[in-house]
C-alpha cells in the first residue's frame, strides 16, 4: 500500500478527536471575547497593553504639573489695585419703559437699554450721560456688590450730554470717585475706563490718550470742547461710566465712540472731568444749568447761507432782552411778502462767527452777566454793542 493511501485511509476514530478539538478551541476563544472587551472598557490600556520600556503611553495620561509664576509685574499689581479700589464707585444703569403688556393691557416697566454712571458723593448722586437716560421712564442702578436700587432723576444738561441721578442707598455702599483734573493731560498718559459694554458689568479696559482738545456734537448738535480722545476700548453699554488715570482719578466721562461698525474701533471720547466738575454742581444744586444768553432767535445755518455768505442772522429779538436793550434788530416781512433782513453777527469777543456753532462755542465759555462784545452787519456797515448776557429764555441763544 502505498504512502497516499496511508494518509487518505485515516481510521474514522482519529478524525472525529481532532474536530473536537477544534470546536472547544475556538468556542474557548468566542466565550472569551466579551470578557476581553470588559476588561478593555473598564481599565482601558493599562490592562490591555504592557509598557515595555516606553513610559510615554501612561505619563500623557494625567494632569501635567503647575509651573509657579512667580510675582506680578509692577503695572499689573497698580492697575489690580486700581481697579478694586475704583470698582465699587462704578454703577450699571438699567433704563426702564412704560409698556402695555397683557390682554388687560395693563402698564408695566421692562428695560429698554443699560449704561454706566459713577458715584459722585455719599448723597447719592450718581452721574452718567444724558443720553443713556435720555428716553427712560424710570432707572435702577445697580452697585458693584449687585445689590439694586431705583433713581430719580436730579436735572440733566443735554449740551454737555451729563445727567444726574440720585439712589437712596446706604452711606457704606457710596464710594465716589476722587476727582482729578483735565486741563493738565498729556498725550500717551495712560487711562483706564470701567463700565458695562453690552450689559456686562465691571469691565476694566486699558489704553493712552492718542489726543487731546477734540470736538465732539452733543445730543442737541451743541459742541462739547476739549474732549479727551483714547484708545482704551469704549463700546455700547460704557457709556457715562468713567475714565481714569494711572492714580485712580476721574479724569473723564465717557461718551462716544468713532466707528463704522458701532463698536470700538480704537478710538473713544470722554468729556473733561473739569466741565463734568462745573456742571455737575449746579444740576444737584438747581436741577438745571442756566446759560447765557444774548436773548434773540437766530437763523438756521440752511437759511442763514441764501441770504449771506458768513454770520448767523439775528430773527427776532427778545423784548426786555439783553440784546434788545443793546440796540440789536431783528428780521421782519413787509406787506409785499419780502424779508428785510436783520442784523447779522460776524465777531463775538474777537472771534469770527461763520456759522450757529461758531457761537456757541464762544457762548459756552461764558457766563450770565459777562458782557461781550458783539460785532454786527446792518445795511453793509459793521457796528459793535457791548451786550451783558442774560439768563437762556425761550428765545436763542
Amino acid at each position: 500500500m502505498s504512502n497516499d493511501e496511508i494518509l487518505n485511509n485515516d481510521p474514522p476514530r482519529s478524525r472525529s478527536v481532532m474536530l473536537w478539538i477544534f470546536v472547544v478551541i475556538i468556542s474557548v476563544l468566542a466565550l472569551s471575547l466579551p470578557f476581553v472587551i470588559i476588561l478593555a472598557f473598564i481599565f482601558g490600556k493599562d490592562v490591555l497593553f504592557k509598557d515595555n520600556g516606553d513610559t510615554d503611553n501612561i505619563k500623557y495620561g494625567f494632569a501635567r504639573p503647575i509651573t509657579a509664576r512667580g510675582n506680578l509685574a509692577e503695572d499689573e499689581k497698580s492697575t489690580i489695585e486700581l481697579y478694586n479700589q475704583s470698582r465699587q464707585g462704578v454703577v450699571n444703569i438699567t433704563t426702564l419703559a412704560n409698556r402695555k403688556t397683557g390682554i388687560n393691557l395693563n402698564i408695566q416697566q421692562m428695560p429698554e437699554g443699560t449704561g454706566s454712571g459713577f458715584v459722585w458723593d455719599d448723597a447719592g448722586h450718581i452721574v452718567t450721560n444724558f443720553h443713556v437716560i435720555q428716553n427712560a421712564d424710570a432707572a435702577q442702578i445697580t452697585f458693584a456688590d449687585q445689590s439694586v436700587f431705583q433713581a430719580r432723576l436730579v436735572g440733566f444738561f443735554a449740551d454737555k450730554d451729563l445727567a444726574v441721578l440720585k439712589v437712596d442707598a446706604p452711606k457704606g455702599k457710596l464710594k465716589p470717585l476722587p476727582l482729578g483734573r483735565s486741563d493738565d493731560l498729556q498725550v500717551g498718559q495712560k487711562v483706564y475706563a470701567i463700565g458695562n459694554p453690552f450689559g456686562l458689568d465691571q469691565t476694566l479696559t486699558t489704553g493712552i490718550i492718542s489726543a487731546l482738545g477734540r470736538e465732539i456734537d452733543s445730543v442737541n448738535k451743541r459742541p462739547i470742547k476739549n474732549v479727551i480722545q483714547s484708545d482704551a476700548a469704549i463700546n455700547p453699554g460704557n457709556s457715562g461710566g468713567p475714565l481714569l488715570d494711572s492714580a485712580g482719578l476721574l479724569i473723564g466721562v465717557n461718551t462716544a465712540i468713532y466707528s463704522t461698525s458701532g463698536v470700538s474701533a480704537g478710538i473713544g471720547f470722554a468729556i473733561p472731568v473739569d466741565e463734568v466738575n462745573r456742571v455737575v454742581p449746579e444740576l444737584i444744586k438747581n436741577g438745571k444749568v442756566t446759560k447765557p444768553g444774548l436773548g434773540v432767535t437766530l437763523a438756521p445755518d440752511n437759511l442763514s447761507k441764501q441770504w449771506v455768505p458768513e454770520g448767523v442772522v439775528v430773527l427776532d429779538v427778545l423784548p426786555e432782552g439783553a440784546a434788545a436793550k443793546a440796540g440789536i434788530r431783528g428780521s421782519s416781512r413787509m406787506k409785499t411778502g419780502n424779508i428785510v433782513l436783520g442784523d447779522i453777527i460776524k465777531s463775538v469777543d474777537g472771534k469770527q462767527i461763520k456759522v450757529l456753532k461758531d457761537l456757541y462755542s464762544v457762548l459756552d465759555a461764558k457766563k450770565v452777566g459777562d458782557v461781550v462784545k458783539v460785532m454786527i452787519l446792518r445795511e453793509e456797515v459793521e457796528t459793535g454793542f457791548d451786550i451783558t448776557l442774560m439768563p437762556l429764555q425761550s428765545l436763542k441763544p
